[in-house]
């Protein structure tokens, strides 16, 4: 009886280490990065997507925007493999799940800009035929949205002597 007793309680607190665990990977798979381009953030996101988290991680960046002055955010896409995307989300949740996030945050004042699409990504993300990508503002990579952000805001970085 006492074994028993025993197990079920290592059961809870594996149980309760599990949530913590899970939580933890939560947070690290979509980090928000302060940008060095002022009320900027960047948000990689890595590893496998699904509607579920990726709601997560649009709650996590209009809770920021929401505590912070953010205008601009940028979304990171490039350690998102296309195979990944298909087996997982497939790409018309993920248009529509892009193009819910750009509403949100553009009733909340904030540009929403995107980095990391591949060919085969952005080809897929158009044949899903579900948002009018047009209107998105994406670049190849996290580089080239610097410089844009960097010339809208009349700033530059200058190399010390």
């Amino acid at each position: 009886m006492n074994e028993l007793h025993n197990a079920t309680q290592e059961l809870h607190e594996l149980k309760a280490k599990l949530v913590v665990y899970e939580k933890l990977i939560e947070e690290l798979s979509a980090p928000i990065i302060p940008s060095i381009v002022p009320d900027t953030i960047l948000v990689p996101i890595t590893g496998v997507l699904s509607v579920e988290r990726f709601m997560l991680i649009q709650e996590k960046i209009v809770r920021r925007i929401a505590d912070n002055n953010v205008y601009t955010a940028i979304l990171d896409f490039t350690d998102i493999s296309t195979l990944e995307v298909e087996n997982n989300m497939g790409y018309e949740s993920l248009s529509r799940q892009i193009n819910e996030l750009v509403n949100i945050l553009s009733l909340m004042g904030t540009e929403t800009i995107f980095v990391g699409f591949s060919s085969t990504f952005a080809q897929q993300l158009i044949l899903s035929n579900v948002a009018d990508f047009s209107q998105i503002r994406v670049y190849i990579n996290f580089r080239a949205a610097l410089q844009y952000l960097l010339e809208q805001k009349g700033l530059e970085i200058v190399e010390k002597k």
